[in-house]
């Protein structure tokens, strides 16, 4: 389930809630995926949009954003989100 939530923030460019452990704490983060790999993945925060990279194996956790229901068709249908335009 993990991998189909960075799958779904990847391709489709919507923030998603992960938990990670970083330095050893438990920290909450929402995040747009921009990359990955086997190994890491590289994100954007909504508080700055510099690039961080984190292993993979330190993402304990994932779910869909505050206020994302996960209904990718209404998306793709509304005239005013920019990221289906995006795809054409």
């Amino acid at each position: 389930m993990l991998e189909r939530f960075l799958q779904y923030s990847l391709e489709r460019e919507q923030k998603i809630a992960i938990i990670a452990e970083i330095d050893g704490k438990m920290k909450k983060m929402t995040v747009t995926i921009v990359r990955m790999d086997d190994n890491e993945i590289t994100y954007v925060t909504s508080r700055s949009t510099k690039e961080k990279t984190l292993s993979r194996v330190n993402v304990l956790s994932a779910s869909y954003a505050r206020g994302d229901e996960g209904d990718t068709l209404k998306k793709e249908n509304d005239p005013g989100n920019n990221s289906s335009q995006k795809k054409k």
